[in-house]
């Protein structure tokens, strides 16, 4: 752990490696206490660099033995402190030997080598390696990789690294040993090993080039029934990047590891993929839709890192979004091309349009606020987010928005053509999409370098004289930490005009013929004059969300009611839903705070109905026109929060919808059941979220028939997406049958970790949890504070998820948040400094809870012994 002052480090202060490592051989004797590893590095000089010392990163380990081209060094020849190994003197050609002591088994933070459940892994994104051996630990360093590893056979049989298996046998004292080769120059950060006792599934893949590749998916024993949908996904994966960008698995054999223990979702190690369980570990009897659909993206997500990420990696970590924003639409695209139809592609955009706005937009508007790529830091593990992950994928559809997917695709393969094998920028990428379409993608840069979200006001104007229309967007956007005013962005907006009747009207606009334009705002305040228009149009402006933006324009209800009956455009039809429900939930809020009389409108409520009934409508995206607007959501258009007062609106919103439409709810939950055996595909899931949601309205009221309904589900379930549906549902309906449904739910499911975390989730979320209730769920057999995944489902989900409860007039939530945190950043900061993040927006809450925030701020920027991950976030949490 850091306790040293922190250091801010700047993108403008970057300067080229010293020396370069041209291979690189490790050698590992693997003991959960006392790991030796031996490292032989060759290097020379960087004919770029005006670095004369040899810098290697290093942490946590002892310093054994250190040799330059065969000489010892004594301790003259070199300085060594907490974090760093310094050669001063150096010839040009240097082979330096090193031998360093680890502990893994003491390794709380997962960062490094470290032990889960008695087997060895390793995670070294972002810093990690360095808590293995002494190295220039940085991502511009790239080199060849050959690995030795050696352990007891009994109790690690499997040893795995990166690349290809070369040898492996026994060492004939019970030990035996695996010898790895890495073909392709990568950064240390992509370095893995796994010693462990584990089981695999595997098959061999025939290549679109005609090679064949195994592939494997390892997991603890008593896993291996849930493995077949993660390789399929995987099969999928490495077709699809065939087909749609031409890339191939360059490897004879690519891995996939399941651990209980981590940090994040996965990580990407050049053939040696490590991940949580949480995205491997499949069937039907444990896992849901959304856990399914969250399997392929990331398995999606980490095949594609192979190239965008791995064969072209990223400079210096301020790039991160060069390879993370790129993958992440990747495995968007990927996603939604896996469904196959129109309407399914929307509702993964909506999913996503969702996610920005409930994570992404608030981080732009908050004290973290970065750019996509960011411009200092001072803990790099701070800035894995939604703003570097879900933001840049943004930027990078934008481009493909702007350019056409032909252009987008040229320029993807121009980037590979230059930058095979290198560490290189954002700019490079954009260099490469401009110069193979021609585009000035100049201003576009203002996406990397300037933070916030920008907001587009548009205003309109009929002239029935001309048959014109005219739409006149301006731009702005907020100031953030650090940069107060900012330039223009480059925006496409993209655009329909709707008539009377509901049907697109022909767009003739700058040389364009079409039903959907895609306007290129630069300017400040741009007008944009489409002629022929014969009927006054109702806008739909910024169709498919064609920019990570805020639309200002002064809807009324019938324009929206109009656009969320016809709009031909899916998201700006789920969109005018959306601001239909967002107007009422906030004049209720306030009505609340104020003791009115609550009211709901019955337009708002056949407008539902009419959705709700719609067969040409897929069911997936009746789900989500019916979903109202989460909690965090409305905070976020209000400016001072009251918690307490939006619970209630909501709750009131939920109720009077289940009452009103009690009859086309039952009827949608009838006539959506899935019969058969359980198929996690698109239409089946749809049908599934369509019946669930029908039946969480249904108990909302409470009514005995909704009630039952809920119980019987749970009861006959076959699958657990239903059993968890119904489960919560009478959670969050206080049925007095509930807690026997938990009591049951657990039972049942014991033994599977995964499934736990959603039981402990369900009760973190629920209304009626209180905080007592959740110190007596940290007190449950079954709860470790150690386990990522299981501080996530408890601590995280009550933290963040239940903001009626947590944000306690008293606040008694604040403290416990604030004993979290430091609880946390003792064992693993990384974790800690996620949770920190929950208390970031502090000001935007009446002065009383303001108080009792700050308190808990100030508490935890009081510990001495505390993480540069935490200290940042709590630091800029506090300034002003």
């Amino acid at each position: 752990m850091r306790t040293d002052t922190p250091q801010t480090i700047y993108r403008k202060d970057y300067t080229p490696p010293g020396f370069l490592v041209e291979t690189v051989e490790l050698g590992f004797d693997l003991d959960p206490q006392r790991t030796i590893v031996a490292s032989r590095l060759t290097m020379s000089r960087n004919p770029d660099s005006k670095v004369r010392a040899i810098e290697l990163h290093g942490e946590n380990i002892v310093l054994v033995a250190l040799r330059m081209n065969g000489k010892t060094l004594s301790k003259r020849d070199y300085r060594l402190d907490d974090k760093m190994l310094v050669i001063p003197e150096a010839p040009d050609e240097v082979t330096l030997e090193i031998e360093t002591l680890t502990a893994p088994a003491k390794n709380t933070t997962l960062n490094g080598l470290y032990v889960s459940n008695g087997n060895f892994f390793t995670q070294c994104e972002a810093e990690g390696f360095r808590n293995i051996t002494y190295f220039p630990d940085r991502p511009d360093v790239m080199a060849k990789y050959t690995v030795m590893l050696r352990a007891d056979k009994a109790a690690y049989p499997v040893l795995l690294s990166n690349g290809n298996l070369i040898e492996e046998g026994d060492l004939g004292d019970g030990r035996h040993y695996a010898k790895w080769e890495d073909p392709f120059k990568k950064p240390s950060y992509l370095f893995a090993l796994v010693a462990a006792r584990l089981v695999c599934q595997e098959e061999t893949f025939k290549l679109a080039d005609g090679r064949s590749a195994l592939l494997q998916v390892w997991v603890e024993e008593g896993n291996l029934d849930k493995t077949d949908y993660a390789m399929q996904s995987l099969k999928n994966s490495i077709r699809w990047d065939e087909e749609r960008f031409g890339l191939e698995l360059d490897l004879d054999r690519f891995m996939i590891v399941a651990v209980g223990d981590f940090n994040m979702g996965a990580m990407e190690n050049k053939g040696l993929n490590i991940f949580n369980t949480k995205f491997v570990l499949a069937n039907p009897r444990v896992a849901t839709d959304i856990d399914y659909a969250g399997i392929e993206a990331v398995v999606g997500h980490e095949y594609f890192h192979n190239w965008t990420g791995n064969r072209v990696t990223c400079r210096d970590w301020f790039q991160l979004s060069l390879k993370e924003g790129l993958t992440v639409f990747r495995d968007q695209e990927f996603s939604a091309d896996m469904i196959g139809t129109d309407s399914g592609r929307a509702v993964t955009r909506i999913d996503q349009v969702r996610t920005l706005r409930q994570a992404q937009f608030p981080e732009d508007a908050g004290p973290m606020a970065h750019p996509v790529r960011p411009d200092s830091f001072v803990e790099i593990n701070n800035f894995y987010t939604v703003t570097v992950y879900e933001k840049g994928a943004e930027v990078v559809r934008m481009y493909q928005t702007l350019l056409g997917r032909e252009l987008f695709r040229k320029g993807m393969d121009l980037y590979f053509e230059r930058h095979d094998g290198q560490a290189v920028t954002c700019d490079d990428f954009r260099a490469a999409m401009a110069d193979a379409s021609g585009r000035d993608l100049t201003q576009f840069e203002r996406w990397y370098s300037q933070a916030g979200t920008p907001v587009v006001r548009a205003e309109g104007r009929y002239d029935a004289d001309s048959l014109t229309y005219e739409l006149t967007l301006t731009q702005r956007c907020p100031a953030t930490p650090g940069q107060e005013n900012k330039l223009p962005f480059h925006i496409p907006v993209a655009v329909g005009l709707l008539g009377a009747d509901g049907s697109d009207l022909h767009l003739n606009v700058d040389g364009l013929d079409a039903v959907t334009a895609v306007l290129e705002l630069t300017e400040a305040t741009r007008t944009f004059r489409f002629s022929g228009v014969k009927e006054a149009p109702t806008p739909s402006i910024l169709r498919d969300f064609s920019a990570p933006v805020v639309l200002e324009y002064d809807y009324t209800d019938t324009e929206l009611l109009h656009l969320f009956s016809h709009d031909s455009d899916p998201v700006n039809r789920w969109e005018a839903g959306q601001r239909l429900a967002m107007a009422r939930l906030l004049k209720l809020t306030a009505a609340v705070a104020k003791g009115d009389t609550l009211e709901l409108d019955t337009t708002f409520i056949e407008a539902l109905r009419k959705i709700l009934a719609d067969e040409s409508l897929d069911a997936a995206f009746r789900e989500q026109a019916l979903l109202l607007p989460s909690e965090s959501m409305i905070a976020d258009q209000m400016d001072v929060v009251n918690p307490q007062a939006i619970h209630q609106a909501r709750q009131f919103v939920r109720r009077t919808i289940g009452e009103a439409l009690q009859v086309d709810l039952r009827a949608q939950y009838d006539a959506n059941q899935t019969p058969g055996a359980y198929s996690p595909d698109a239409l089946s899931a749809g049908r599934r979220g369509l019946k669930n949601l029908a039946l969480a309205y249904l108990a909302s009221t409470s009514s005995e028939e909704g009630i039952a309904l809920a119980q019987a589900q749970f009861d006959s379930a076959g699958n657990m997406t239903d059993r968890v549906a119904a489960l919560g549902a009478l959670i969050h309906a206080g049925a007095a049958s509930a807690q026997a449904a938990l009591q049951a739910f657990y039972a049942d499911f014991d033994n599977e970790a995964l499934v736990i975390d959603k039981w402990f989730a369900m009760q973190a979320s629920a209304p009626a949890t209180g905080l007592a209730a959740v110190r007596a769920l940290m007190r449950h057999a079954a709860f470790n504070i150690k386990n990522p995944n299981r501080a996530r489902s408890l601590v995280f989900t009550f933290c963040v998820g239940n903001p009626s409860q947590f944000h306690a007039p008293d606040g008694s939530g604040y403290a416990f948040w604030a004993e979290q945190v430091i609880a946390l950043d003792a064992l693993n900061p990384q974790v800690a400094s996620r949770l920190a993040r929950s208390m970031d927006r502090w000001r935007r809450y009446a002065p009383a809870l303001q108080a009792h925030m700050k308190k808990a701020l100030q508490k935890v920027a009081g510990v001495k012994k505390l993480s540069n991950d935490v200290r940042e976030v709590v630091s800029k949490s506090l300034a002003n």
